[in-house]
C-alpha cells in the first residue's frame, strides 16, 4: 500500500498558510456551514457523511474511551493545527482533557494517536498519512470500512520531501490492535468492536 502521492489539488492552485486559514473563519469567508479543511495548504472539501462511517466513529469512540489512562481525551471531527495543515481527523486521543482545548486546537505534541474511518473516502485518508507523517503524528489508524480492517501506520518520518510512516500493519477481523500512547501499549482492541 503506498501513501505517496502528490498534493491534494494541482500545484497551479493557490496555497495558503495555516493563518490565512485563520483570517478567511474570523472575517466570515469561511463559517461553520462550509464543510472543509485545510490539507497541505488547500482548502478542500470534507467528504460527505454515511450511516456507516458516522457508526464507526461513534464505535472508536465508545471502544477507546474507558481504555485510556488519565491525562488523555478523545475528540471526534474537530481541528488539530499542524504546520501547512488545519485538518479535522474523525478521531484524535489528546494529551489533557476537554477542558485543555477550549481556548486552543491540539497540535502535534498534543496529539497521541489519531484515527480516520474510510470508506469512500480511503484514497483521501491514505494521503492523510503523508500530512501526519510529516507532523510526526506517532500512530495513526485507518479503519477501513471497505476491507474490514485496520491499518496502523507508525515511526513518522517527521518533516522531509516525502514523508511517510517507515512502519505500517493490517489488522483484521478477529485481530486485537495494540492501543499505543506515548510509546506504551495502553490496551488491546478488538478490530470487530471497531467495525459495523
Amino acid at each position: 500500500m503506498s501513501v505517496l502521492s502528490a498534493p491534494f489539488p494541482p500545484s497551479s492552485a493557490h496555497q495558503f498558510t495555516v493563518d490565512e486559514y485563520h483570517q478567511m473563519i474570523q472575517t466570515g469567508i469561511l463559517s461553520d456551514t462550509d464543510r472543509v479543511e485545510l490539507l497541505e495548504g488547500y482548502v478542500v472539501d470534507k467528504m460527505p457523511h454515511n450511516p456507516p462511517h458516522d457508526g464507526s466513529i461513534q464505535l472508536a469512540r465508545d471502544t477507546l474511551a474507558p481504555r485510556l489512562p488519565a491525562g488523555w481525551c478523545i475528540r471526534i471531527q474537530s481541528a488539530i493545527v499542524l504546520s501547512d495543515s488545519e485538518p479535522e481527523p474523525d478521531l484524535t486521543v489528546a494529551r489533557g482533557t476537554s477542558r485543555t482545548y477550549l481556548t486552543r486546537h491540539p497540535g502535534p505534541t498534543d496529539v497521541g494517536m489519531l484515527v480516520e474511518t474510510a470508506d469512500s473516502s480511503l484514497s483521501r485518508d491514505r494521503d492523510k498519512a503523508r500530512i501526519y507523517a510529516r507532523a510526526s503524528v506517532a500512530v495513526y489508524w485507518s479503519i477501513n470500512l471497505l476491507d474490514r480492517q485496520v491499518e496502523v501506520f507508525t515511526s513518522p518520518s517527521g518533516p522531509m520531501a516525502y514523508p511517510s510512516y517507515t512502519q505500517q500493519a493490517v489488522f483484521g477481523v478477529g485481530d486485537l490492535v495494540p492501543l499505543v500512547l506515548s510509546g506504551v501499549t495502553v490496551a488491546d482492541v478488538a478490530v470487530q468492536d471497531l467495525l459495523p
